[in-house]
Order: structure tokens, then sequence, then C-alpha cells
């Protein structure tokens, strides 16, 4: 299966376009290596996804036949994120990196 549906197809991207697009824009690598949106995909990998300035990791367990399920997803993918990646996306979604308003240049 394509690098491009395989993360379309476990819910990483919500559109297919938009997981090619970060192919091509080299967000996904698989064992450090850049990759192309044609490349297959097989069981056992390790996935490295670049969204904003985290880089979470999946570990791809089996190739689902077609889009799936979020309560499925697990079946298929496993989420190897480390632990620094989500303490920096809670960090970035509760606003702790973002100055007070009012101070700063206008």
């Amino acid at each position: 299966m394509r690098i491009d549906k395989y993360l379309w197809c476990i819910r990483v991207y919500k559109t297919r376009t938009l997981a090619t697009d970060a192919c091509r824009e080299g967000r996904i690598s698989v064992s450090g290596e850049v990759i192309k949106p044609s490349r297959e995909v097989k069981p056992g990998e390790e996935l490295t996804i670049r969204k904003g300035a985290i880089h979470f990791k999946w570990k791809v367990v089996a190739l689902p036949a077609s889009r799936i399920g979020p309560p499925l997803v697990a079946e298929y993918a496993t989420d190897i994120t480390p632990e620094e990646e989500r303490i920096k996306l809670q960090m970035i979604r509760d606003g702790e990196n973002q100055r007070p308003r009012g101070v700063g240049r206008p």
C-alpha cells in the first residue's frame, strides 16, 4: 500500500491529498529517510510525521483494505510518539508559549 494512502486510511490526515502533499514537502520519513508518496509501506516500519513543531512517530502493524473508523486505528498502527513531543503538543494547545496580550510590539 502507498504511504499516502496508508496515512489517509489510518486517519493521520483528513484527505489523501494532504497526505500526498506532506510526503512531497518532506514531512514524512521512514527510518530517517524522507520518502515519496508512492513508496510502499510494510508492517513493522516506523514512520515519523512532522506536523508543525511536533514529530509524531507511528509503527505500522498491518495494512487496512480501505479507510477505517477511529476505534479500529489501533489494529493497524501504534502511536509511539516520545513523551517530550506530547508535552510540547500540550504546551502549544494550552498556549503556554504565547506572550501575554498587550505585551510586545503593537
